[in-house]
């Protein structure tokens, strides 16, 4: 397997209003992306709801997000924060150009570990 080098900031794709993810990484326990988003705010009424952990991190712009209950958090560059599974959110508004690294940690079936290896007969 050949190690090879990237850059998170080559390639940004230029959509405004939109977010655009690139799955960096990937396997059974985890999801690494980079998101751009662009003077981006979720459609109206529309919830993230997602069955897996997220951890996310501004990498550049700033962001609010909004979680159900309608609190309000904002985010600059280097602030990150961690949101539980079922925590619904959505994104209220970001900066012309934010970036941002979103690692998703998937559930793990209760007989196995994240290296495969069997817990429970």
């Amino acid at each position: 397997m050949a190690v090879r080098v990237e850059n998170i900031f080559a390639n940004l794709p230029e959509s405004v209003g939109q977010e655009q993810l690139l799955t960096l990484f990937e396997n059974e326990a985890v999801r690494i992306e980079r998101i751009v988003s662009e003077s981006y705010s979720s459609p109206t009424g529309l919830w993230y709801d997602q069955p897996e952990d997220e951890w996310v991190i501004v990498l550049r712009g700033h962001a609010t997000l909004e979680f159900e209950g309608e609190k309000l958090v904002k985010m600059k560059e280097g602030d990150h924060l961690a949101i539980p599974s079922h925590l619904k959110h959505r994104v209220s508004q970001t900066d012309p150009e934010t970036i941002w690294l979103a690692v998703h940690v998937k559930p793990i079936p209760l007989h196995r570990s994240a290296f495969g290896s069997k817990l429970l007969e």
